[in-house]
């Protein structure tokens, strides 16, 4: 089944809030190698300004994936995950996210560009901290990913 243009465009409606945890964050900044003590050290963070400690700046795809996963899951929209290479990842971060954070993140479908057999799928993730509601608030990062779905024939 190829990918389903109708999708472009497609805006799917907020995640449930994502707890943004202390030893998530620090288990993430060893997986990337980040030694900066901010990201493991309360003391540290606090010092730097922060109210607990911070997420490196990648941290924010660990947030969008879960929403993508609403994307990806859709059998309609004819993502076959096993044909899938990542081609780009953008952050622009608002604020840093830090532990104790509630964050919840729309997810948008930009754009399907079919070329040769591949299809470029370009979302977009924006990531907020939960409001009161459990909806969207405040603005927190947005994750710009690209990525290409092989065809069958590819």
């Amino acid at each position: 089944m190829p990918v389903n243009p109708e999708y472009e465009g497609r805006q799917y409606p907020p995640t449930a809030p994502y707890a943004v945890g202390r030893e998530k964050l620090r288990e993430f900044a060893a997986a990337v190698g980040s030694t900066h003590p901010a990201h493991h050290d309360v003391t540290v963070a606090r010092g730097a300004g922060y109210p607990d400690v911070v997420a490196p700046p990648t941290f924010a795809v660990v947030v969008a994936q879960r929403a993508e996963a609403q994307y990806i899951e859709d059998e309609a929209a004819g993502i076959d995950f096993s044909r899938v290479v990542h081609a780009d990842e953008r952050f622009t971060h608002h604020r840093p996210i830090v532990a104790g954070d509630e964050l919840v993140t729309v997810l948008h479908v930009d754009s399907l560009r079919e070329r040769a057999g591949i299809t470029m799928v370009s979302t977009r993730c924006e990531i907020f901290a939960a409001a009161d509601d459990g909806n969207p608030g405040e603005p927190v990062s947005t994750v710009l990913s690209t990525l290409a779905v092989r065809g069958e024939d590819t």
